[in-house]
């Protein structure tokens, strides 16, 4: 069989068990009694052995099968769970997102796992400060046949109670069949895909490792015809014959020799935290929900796209873009109504393309924050803190090449927030404080941003010590310091190499790269503010655009060039008559709305040779914002607004700071798009 082609889907669904392992160990720790989140962590790590196992990545399947030995324990209440079972699980999953990572760069996904093996078997063998387990675990004895313990019962039971069918299926494979373990797998998947298996003969271990001869059995159930199951499963090559027996209550009871009536409070007991469905599901396959109807399973709701052929797809949008402004254009000068009436319709069909187009590319920033609780747990346990993550607005989207950069400076942030921001528990208490601190990750829609804000409750900037450290270090002058607003000094802890650390840490000091954060959102059109009351807390807000690829833009004319300003920047456009600007200490001022704001030439910051001249009574000038900050650039002309394709400038035009890019406008000529971030430097 060959493996490379399924490599890809390899790393995207073992990448989805990590973090759903993740997740549910951090419930898990919160809710150390719910036996329902132990069946979900067992069952993740239980489809990513089998996965790693058909896939021939010996490291990942031996230490998940470990882990699956001490959840197999937990789960049936033969051993109690504890700190040292959950620091040991959770470096687990840290090697196994380490194995990973090395699939992804080509490796062979190995890794030093002897020692955490070692810790896991002695768990297993009760040396863990829980409950040991006894001598005859499902860990370590194996069966003759299929014997269904009290929770497997209730699972079947409640679920014919629900209306779900349920079989006894055993499955045969032909004598010459090479691949039994291969088989077995392709059967399972298509039983995953439409319903649920309780159990499985011989298990699911031995399967994979095709410790069985011909055949295995399985409990299993399901919404979907008889017929067509077996139809279904029979479609798997070299399979010699599928039996099928429906279970109902009665043959239920007969068989584990009990009756109906005696055993259904307890049933109800022990599968009080799964719904009907749930089971704890034995099986390679990856994780799928029951079918929903009895006629089959439905057709997928989604497809994983590769994201180079979204980025080719976005690229010729903008190509047609480009054709398609140029013919509105055309049309305009040439004045035809079937010409205009075309190019309409176009026009009207290009702009529902190109929403699809860009609703294409949109991520949920969860994508990103789902990292983050795991991060925190591990920054507060280590630095001895208590500490809450709170987080909303995950369904939140981004466009893919915006989720790609802003993971780096969100954990910076965030891990400063941790270490600097809230206090020791001994500092909380005598502060008046919860012992508990917490941490608010935000993210939110505001017009054609997103804002993503980091909210906690610790101790707040201190406005001396950092005026006395920028002092210090030359980031700001001594006479210029004693001026500044609360929020101008709160924003000189992103000058470069600056902090107000008594001791750098390997975890964060505050201010330390914050430069590089900032820098890194400037690039991608955003910027970040910050807000802070000493003792109270600090708010990192960041400011992004929702899209890097097509914005809409004011085109202008100085001379014969044109420029774009981003719309989203521009607060209003408007005529001034030179008479009322004038110069104060040297600046340039005009009276905007009762208030005072600079104002700065287009034509002179970008050495224009040909603007008009200067001497004509009015001109035109572009009010430009930049959050609490505004500001005029005056302009020669107006020529309106329009939908452009950002194009980079290439690796030859790098220090262009006033420039963020440029754009190919309907007649064939360049347009340069401005940064208006840059002109409030």
């Amino acid at each position: 069989m060959e493996l490379n082609q399924y490599l890809s889907i390899f790393i995207d669904e073992a990448n989805d068990h990590l973090q759903a392992l993740n997740e549910n160990m951090l419930r898990l720790e919160q809710q150390p009694e719910d036996i329902g989140i132990v069946q979900v962590i067992f069952r993740s790590a239980h489809t990513l052995k089998g996965m790693s196992a058909t896939m021939g990545f010996e490291d990942l399947a031996s230490l998940t099968h470990e882990m699956e030995n001490v959840l197999d324990l937990v789960r049936n209440d033969k051993l109690s769970i504890n700190g040292n079972i959950f620091d040991t699980l959770f470096k687990c999953l840290d090697s196994l997102d380490g194995m990973i990572q090395d699939v992804v760069g080509g490796g062979t996904g190995k890794d030093e796992v002897g020692e955490l093996l070692q810790r896991l078997k002695a768990i297993v063998d009760g040396d863990s400060g829980g409950k040991p387990a006894p001598a005859n675990s499902a860990s370590s004895a194996t069966t003759a046949s299929i014997v269904l313990d009290q929770y497997q019962q209730s699972v079947l039971m409640q679920s014919l109670e629900s209306g779900y069918r349920a079989y006894f299926i055993e499955v045969t494979v032909r004598e010459d069949c090479v691949l039994k373990a291969a088989r077995a797998y392709m059967v399972f998947d298509v039983l995953e895909r439409l319903g649920e298996v309780v159990k499985s003969h011989p298990s699911v271990q031995e399967i994979e490792q095709e410790k069985f001869e011909r055949s295995f059995s399985v409990y299993y159930i399901t919404q979907t015809d008889e017929e067509v199951l077996k139809e279904r499963i029979s479609r798997v090559s070299e399979i010699e014959s599928v039996q099928m027996n429906a279970v109902d209550k009665a043959s239920l009871a007969e068989l584990q020799g009990t009756t109906t009536d005696t055993a259904a409070t307890e049933r109800e007991t022990a599968a009080a935290s799964a719904p009907a469905p749930s089971a704890e599901a034995e099986t390679a396959a990856p994780r799928r929900a029951p079918a929903s109807s009895g006629g089959g399973s439905a057709g997928p709701r989604t497809i994983r796209v590769d994201i180079e052929r979204l980025d080719s797809l976005m690229n010729l949008f903008s190509e047609m873009l480009i054709d398609r402004v140029r013919l509105e254009q055309l049309a305009s000068e040439i004045r035809r109504s079937d010409l205009t009436e075309t190019v309409e319709h176009m026009a009207r069909v290009s702009s529902d393309l190109q929403s699809i187009v860009l609703k294409l590319r949109m991520v949920p920033v969860d994508s990103v924050f789902n990292r983050f609780p795991r991060m925190v747990r591990d920054l507060a346990k280590s630095l001895d803190k208590k500490v809450d993550l709170v987080i909303t607005g995950a369904e939140t989207e981004l466009d893919r090449t915006v989720i790609d950069e802003i993971g780096d400076p969100l954990v910076h942030l965030i891990r400063n927030a941790v270490d600097h921001g809230v206090e020791p528990i001994t500092d909380r208490i005598q502060a008046g404080k919860a012992v508990t601190g917490t941490v608010h990750l935000r993210a939110y829609h505001s017009g054609n941003h997103v804002m993503i804000e980091i909210e906690e409750d610790g101790r707040g900037i201190n406005r001396s010590k950092v005026l006395e450290t920028a002092v210090k270090r030359g980031v700001v002058a001594a006479e210029a310091a004693k001026g500044l607003s609360d929020e101008e000094v709160n924003m000189l802890i992103f000058a470069a190499g600056f902090s107000t650390a008594d001791k750098v840490s390997d975890i964060s000091g505050r201010g330390v790269g914050l430069d590089v954060v900032k820098s890194k959102i400037a690039s991608l059109g955003g910027h970040v503010s910050v807000q802070s009351t000493l003792g109270k807390g600090t708010t990192f807000s960041i400011q992004l655009p929702l899209t890097l690829s097509i914005i809409t833009a004011m085109l202008i004319k100085l001379g014969s060039e044109k420029f774009a300003f981003p719309l989203s920047s521009i607060v209003e456009t408007a005529t001034v008559k030179r008479e009322n600007i004038r110069s104060m200490h040297g600046t340039f001022i005009v009276e905007y709305r009762q208030s005072i704001i600079p104002v700065m030439s287009l034509a002179e910051l970008v050495d224009s040779p040909d603007y008009r001249d200067q001497e004509e009574a009015e001109t035109e000038m572009l009010v430009i914002r930049k959050g609490d900050k505004m500001a005029a650039v005056l302009v020669d002309e107006f020529i309106g607004q329009s939908e452009i394709v950002l194009k980079t400038l290439g690796k030859y035009l790098t220090n262009l700071d006033l420039v963020s890019g440029a754009t190919i406008l309907g007649d064939g000529q360049v347009a340069l798009i401005i940064d208006p971030n840059a002109l409030f430097k």
